[in-house]
């Protein structure tokens, strides 16, 4: 893994929150709530993966960038293409957040990462369950990681994409 000395660009308090807490869940469910303080350290936390440590694209103008959070299950993955996001997932706790540009609509679902007992489980790969309509809360959380970001192009660009899709 490879720091990328990131510092945060905004305090927690600049976060923009509801009530100045999120809720977000533990142990796979939505529901337990996270003030501002822990958003801004969940952020601050993710830390950019050596791009020698990932499989080049097919298309030599396509780039993948991976955020990986100090909690386990947390990892934000961006596909660029000629520098624009083509597509980027938020992964927290067995939850997922993701956005494509084919689609250009945002899709929230469950990871296969919290389920115990299944021995064809890889960790450098996700089975991901649509959920029926996006989880709003999640996409709140997601909102308020990417935030926790700002100043930096990637995040930006993705809380841009994320807004736009609501």
């Amino acid at each position: 893994m490879v720091c990328d000395g990131f510092k945060p660009a905004v305090e927690a308090s600049s976060l923009r929150t509801k009530g100045g807490q999120v809720r977000v869940g533990r142990n796979g469910k939505m529901g337990a709530t996270m003030n501002q303080k822990e958003i801004a350290a969940l952020g601050a936390s993710l830390h950019r993966i050596d791009p020698k440590l990932l499989r080049p694209e097919k298309d030599s103008r396509q780039i993948r960038i991976w955020y990986q959070g100090e909690e386990p299950y947390f990892d934000v993955f961006f596909d660029l293409k000629d520098g624009e996001i083509v597509w980027f997932q938020l992964t927290f706790r067995g939850k997922c957040v993701s956005w494509n540009q084919e689609q250009s609509r945002l899709q929230t679902g469950k990871t296969n990462e919290l389920m115990v007992g299944d021995v064809s489980y890889y960790s450098a790969s996700k089975l991901i369950q649509n959920d029926s309509s996006p989880d709003r809360e999640l996409v709140e959380f997601a909102r308020s990681i990417l935030q926790s970001r700002a100043g930096e192009p990637v995040f930006e660009q993705a809380l841009a994409l994320l807004e736009s899709a609501k």
